[in-house]
């Protein structure tokens, strides 16, 4: 088991400096000067221009830039915004608020996913199985946008069952409708996904083999058959907490969530680059961080990976 994990682990490493550089090249070397941008039509002069990149590191080499870029990684210094703020006080105030968001959506994807994916897989073939598949197909077919402005309208504006915007106090009741909205697609592919998995292992041959020896239901059904059909659908939420977080900036824009999405989409049109690299480089670490707790519960779910 330790093993395993160190083998985890050290293949974390080439991924993180593998995907950071790419970030870091993609923003770097994009065309076009933000500094020039700053000064708008009547432009920066010389001199405020070599301050301004002097102290962003903008007038150094790209390989110099860079490590001084990992440098700042490792010491959470991520430099400063154009406007002076510092990078790591602006993702403090933002970050929380996706993850909470994330997590929330996470949360209710795996739950209403997995629960309605074992019954559908169990029913494979009747009316409860049908009528998921229809509605999830259903689901994944409409754009996240659409579900968002649809479900404000309705259960926002007039039900008033939910606030149509985010207050700034982020309670757990106003994050709700938003992370409905961002983990429903998710959610129909877990279902979609867990009912499958469930479908195919009711009919193994061990399955037939457990109740043969007069095991009851309850206990096949959490020992063998839900056990080895949630290995997929972990892998696929352990990627989907990155993917969660990255694609926020839609349904923080709808609901008005000052959030990772929009800091991410400001920075982006202010041209900023230290501002997005620090923050994509915060998604990367998540995105290593939830599969490495997944290669982790593997060895919870497949007991094959214990006794390697």
């Amino acid at each position: 088991m330790a093993r395993y994990i160190g083998r985890r682990l050290l293949q974390t490493i080439p991924v993180f400096f593998g995907a950071t550089f790419l970030i870091f090249a993609m923003v770097y070397l994009m065309p076009g000067d933000p500094v020039a941008a700053l000064g708008g039509d009547k432009g920066l002069s010389e001199a405020a221009t070599a301050r301004i990149k002097a102290e962003h590191n903008l007038d150094k080499p790209f390989w110099l830039q860079y490590l001084l870029y990992l440098k700042g990684v490792f010491t959470l210094d991520f430099g400063k915004t154009f406007s002076g703020q510092d990078v790591i006080s602006v993702m403090a105030q933002a970050f929380p608020v996706t993850l909470r968001l994330a997590i929330y959506a996470l949360l209710i994807e795996a739950i209403l996913g997995i629960a309605l994916g074992v019954i559908a897989g169990m029913r494979r073939g009747g009316i409860f199985d049908s009528t998921v598949l229809v509605l999830s197909l259903l689901v994944i077919s409409v754009p996240t946008f659409v579900i968002g402005f649809v479900m404000q309208f309705i259960f926002g504006a007039k039900l008033g069952w939910f606030p149509t915007t985010v207050t700034s106090s982020v309670s757990v009741y106003s994050l709700t409708m938003p992370a409905i909205v961002l983990g429903a697609v998710s959610l129909a592919y877990v279902l979609r996904l867990t009912r499958q998995s469930i479908s195919e292992n009711v009919t193994a041959d061990y399955v037939r083999t457990a109740r043969a020896k007069g095991l009851p239901n309850g206990q096949v059904m959490r020992r063998h058959i839900l056990r080895n059909s949630l290995i997929p659908v972990a892998t696929f939420l352990g990627g989907d907490l990155g993917s969660l977080m990255g694609g926020a900036i839609i349904t923080e824009g709808i609901f008005n969530i000052k959030g990772v999405g929009g800091t991410l989409w400001i920075a982006i049109t202010k041209g900023e680059p230290s501002t997005v690299v620090s923050v994509t480089t915060l998604l990367v670490l998540v995105y290593i961080l939830a599969n490495l707790l997944v290669d982790l519960l593997y060895a919870v779910l497949d007991p094959r990976i214990r006794y390697e």
